[in-house]
């Protein structure tokens, strides 16, 4: 069962992103772009006809952190130690083959650079899923990092992913998959980076924009948290 009360909601409604609060969603909130199984997990559908926010130009289907009030939360790195751990299947891709499925992104406000430091993306490759770490040096930067954490982990394959970010801005990331496949990596990062505000996101945000309505990424969470200590 995952725990949506810290959490709001992000669809790509027709012509632009619709965001769901933390209390509607709570409240059994269910569309096309998210469905709530009874097993407990939960599936994001992101088509790539679908629409994006004014400072994006991909579709999502994503959760973004958020206080029980259905405020927004965003933290400090040097604050706490900052946990993002997820269970999860990727059943669709679109034909870019790119999904990012986990974020820690920075606060959009007066001298922000609003980049995302981190994105965790599965990346179909040859026939084979791959997770990619796209890591930002500084603020600003233009270019990421790609880094291979993780490889052959199938379409519908089960795997976990595991994101630290000490008090000290010390980053780890690890990957396990069902069928035995693992990966990690370790690195410090940018003190600029202590300046930010920054949040944790995670769903199906794909990485293209052009094709028909049916096609899109698909992902179901098994399980999800996100915790500060």
């Amino acid at each position: 069962m995952i725990d949506l009360s810290t959490w709001v909601l992000s669809v790509p409604t027709q012509t632009t992103i619709t965001d769901v609060s933390t209390a509607r969603l709570n409240n059994g909130y269910q569309s096309q772009y998210f469905r709530q199984n009874s097993d407990g997990s939960v599936t994001f559908w992101a088509p790539v006809t679908g629409g994006h926010s004014e400072d994006a130009v991909y579709p999502r289907s994503e959760l973004r952190e958020s206080q029980a009030d259905g405020s927004l939360s965003n933290w400090p790195y040097a604050q706490a130690d900052n946990y993002l751990s997820a269970v999860l299947t990727v059943t669709q891709v679109p034909s870019k083959n790119k999904i990012v499925i986990g974020q820690i992104h920075s606060k959009d406000q007066p001298g922000s650079q609003n980049d995302p430091l981190l994105k965790l993306q599965y990346h179909y490759r040859n026939g084979v899923g791959r997770i990619e770490a796209l890591l930002r040096k500084r603020p600003g930067d233009k270019t990421v990092q790609n880094i291979l954490i993780a490889e052959n982990i199938q379409l519908g394959e089960r795997f976990g992913y595991d994101i630290r970010l000490t008090p000290t801005g010390k980053l780890g990331i690890s990957v396990t998959s069902s069928g035995g496949d693992k990966g990690s990596h370790y690195q410090p990062i940018s003190a600029y980076w202590s300046k930010q505000l920054l949040y944790f996101k995670a769903g199906a945000y794909v990485q293209d924009n052009a094709g028909p309505s049916n096609e899109g990424g698909r992902v179901t969470f098994f399980w999800l948290n996100a915790v500060h200590k």
